[in-house]
């Protein structure tokens, strides 16, 4: 059987040619950077950070399947995130996505036209992960994006006799009340519930998240698997110390403005790897920001000194 999946996830980023074409080239050795500079073996692609959707089918296709392709015998899961505001879309995905072997799809709410209730979520939500019948389905609450603000623990309630493949949510949401719920109730199921905000990953770790999805795992996979590590011991007071310090970086750069482009210039001086500009309406991190933020990091100290 699968292992669960937990620990962190890296949600990828998509590299682009200067000219804002998909570069598959590269994907070979973000596998690589990620699993061996970062020591995250998990990826969570065309999401967010992804960009997937800014995507068209065809290029979310290619990225899914060069990402199974690379990350074979290295990740332990790809998952696909295949949420789409076109239901026949998202369905293609799915098939996709089950076709080439991904360990696991996700969906967000659709957010032009919205579903109002947890029924009507559940039925379009239901009529993807019926596509992929053999795939872990997990889905992916992020409101302040979607404008979907269905709670979480509501939604879970009879969601596995509604959707078999249910394996647990990416909750992108500051409600810890929220998540905190769903992890009480669900204990039994077994969900994965995996945090999606970074800079508050240790409170949703101390009320029983299984792991995270975010795009500073890219970059800080290795500092933020330490954090894992002192909170499992227990060693809070260490714990805190590398949580602060993620959320100095990130309270500095947001401060500059921070969004998918940002993190496109901050992974590309990190790891050497060019993730090129960001698509439209999104437009490419200014030379001011890159020196700040690369000042910024290359100046915080880390408990395990470097």
């Amino acid at each position: 059987p699968e292992r669960k999946l937990q620990g962190l996830v890296a949600a990828t980023i998509t590299p682009m040619t200067p000219d804002g074409q998909i570069n598959l080239s590269v994907i070979h050795q973000y596998v690589d950077y990620l699993v061996n500079e970062q020591n995250v073996k998990n990826v969570f692609v065309n999401g967010t950070t992804g960009e997937g959707l800014s995507l068209s089918i065809q290029e979310r296709k290619q990225l899914a399947e060069e990402w199974v392709c690379q990350g074979q015998n290295k990740l332990d899961h790809v998952i696909i995130h295949v949420g789409a505001l076109s239901l026949p879309e998202s369905q293609e995905l799915a098939r996709h996505a089950a076709a080439i072997g991904a360990s696991g799809i996700a969906a967000i709410a659709p957010s032009f036209f919205k579903p109002t209730n947890k029924d009507e979520l559940i039925a379009f939500l239901q009529k993807i992960a019926s596509e992929a019948p053999a795939v872990p389905f997990y889905y992916y609450h992020i409101p302040s994006l979607t404008g979907v603000k269905i709670r979480v623990e509501e939604l879970l309630d009879g969601i596995k006799e509604r959707i078999p493949t249910f394996q647990g949510v990416k909750f992108s949401d500051t409600d810890l009340l929220d998540l905190a719920q769903c992890i009480n109730k669900n204990e039994r199921e077994q969900f994965a519930f995996l945090y999606g905000v970074d800079e508050q990953l240790l409170s949703a770790l101390a009320i029983g998240a299984s792991g995270a999805v975010g795009s500073t795992y890219n970059y800080l996979g290795r500092k933020t698997n330490l954090m894992l590590q002192a909170f499992a011991k227990p060693d809070l007071l260490l714990a805190r110390k590398y949580q602060f310090l993620t959320g100095e970086f990130l309270n500095f750069v947001i401060k500059l403005g921070f969004g998918v482009a940002q993190t496109k210039a901050v992974m590309t001086f990190v790891s050497g790897i060019p993730m090129g500009p960001p698509r439209l309406p999104l437009v490419d991190a200014s030379e001011e920001f890159i020196i700040k933020a690369k000042a910024k990091l290359e100046n915080i100290v880390w408990p395990d000194g470097n």
